[in-house]
């Protein structure tokens, strides 16, 4: 009996890394994966399928995600590339950099690394070697603005959330 038959469609599921598992080794995976023990290799969604990763408080990885939908709240130590959404809850812990293109960081949320901003539908690979150029700015203000995320951006400590504020429009 063959558990893997290639052409047929399979049950949308759950795997999981239970918290008393270490796997060393790349996974691949469709539907959803939730981590709560270690992964000490690289996280990837098979191509042309929705997926969703999952690190809880307990969870961690040491290698990079490819998933188009990401919610941490362990720690993951490795870059992040997500075309769609990354979730950073309260116990969130990343050292490297995040590729998103919507993301959502929660109060006590950390990054050690750069946050970069992509495009939807664009391959999140691409972006690290493109670098990203400033647009025109014609008025002092915006220029000040500018100056200061330089400023930010060029800091080598790791972003730590400690309050959130959101202006309506």
């Amino acid at each position: 009996m063959a558990f893997f038959q290639s052409g047929k469609k399979s049950e949308p599921g759950v795997s999981l890394v239970a918290n008393n598992c270490e796997i060393e080794g790349d996974i691949h995976f469709s539907d959803q994966l939730l981590i709560n023990g270690v992964v000490k290799g690289n996280v990837y969604a098979r191509e042309g399928v929705k997926a969703v990763v999952t690190v809880s408080e307990k969870g961690c990885v040491e290698g990079e995600i490819h998933v188009s939908d990401v919610i941490i709240n362990g720690k993951v130590f490795g870059d992040i590339y997500s075309d769609k959404h990354v979730e950073l809850a309260a116990k969130a812990e990343i050292r490297g950099n995040v590729y998103y293109d919507l993301i959502e960081m929660v109060m006590g949320s950390r990054v050690d690394g750069k946050l970069v901003k992509i495009c939807a539908g664009e391959d999140a690979n691409q972006q690290t070697t493109a670098k990203a150029e400033p647009s025109p700015v014609n008025s002092a203000e915006n220029e000040d603005q500018l100056e200061t995320k330089d400023a930010l951006a060029s800091q080598t400590s790791p972003l730590h959330v400690t309050s959130v504020k959101s202006k309506m429009a």
